[in-house]
């Protein structure tokens, strides 16, 4: 896809994220696509709503993608990320048969924010497990970065540590 499609789809995720924040959640959200440009799903956090400390954005979205699609295989989709995917998340991923990982935030800009991330990127886990997933970063950053700032100004700062 092109940075058009990327834009396109990464909007759905941060509007996602953006209802997320509204309802108390975290700043982070995903949207699935598959290898024709269909939307699978859209998912954000649910961390504080499910008091379940893995319901992160992506790992929402790819569970609910699977009961969609009645299969854990999501190969050839792409997932779309507001932030780089935690060590979690990126494996959640992999094990999914995700083809390709677009995200805006990176994961040091979460953790400036006050998120509790492991200092690991993308690109040094898919080097490390010899992946050949691909990694497109930096889409809609400011825009996902603001949704920091969103949290911040709604949530009275709650994090996860």
């Amino acid at each position: 896809m092109g940075k058009r499609e990327d834009e396109k789809f990464m909007r759905l995720a941060i509007a996602k994220t953006r209802e997320g924040i509204r309802g108390g959640q975290t700043p982070f959200g995903a949207c699935i696509v598959d290898a024709k440009g269909r939307v699978v799903v859209c998912a954000h956090n649910v961390v504080w709503k499910t008091t379940d400390i893995t319901a992160h954005g992506e790992v929402n979205a790819i569970r609910l993608a699977c009961k969609k699609r009645r299969t854990v295989d999501l190969s050839g989709c792409t997932i779309y990320s507001t932030c780089e995917p935690c060590p979690m998340c990126f494996s959640a991923i992999h094990w999914s048969g995700i083809r390709t990982i677009a995200y805006g935030a990176g994961v040091r800009d979460a953790k400036r924010c006050g998120f509790s991330e492991l200092e690991i990127s993308n690109e040094q886990m898919k080097r490390i497990g010899k992946s050949n997933m691909k990694i497109r970063k930096g889409v809609l950053a400011k825009e996902c970065k603001e949704l920091f700032a969103l949290f911040n100004k709604v949530s009275g700062k709650k994090r996860l540590y």
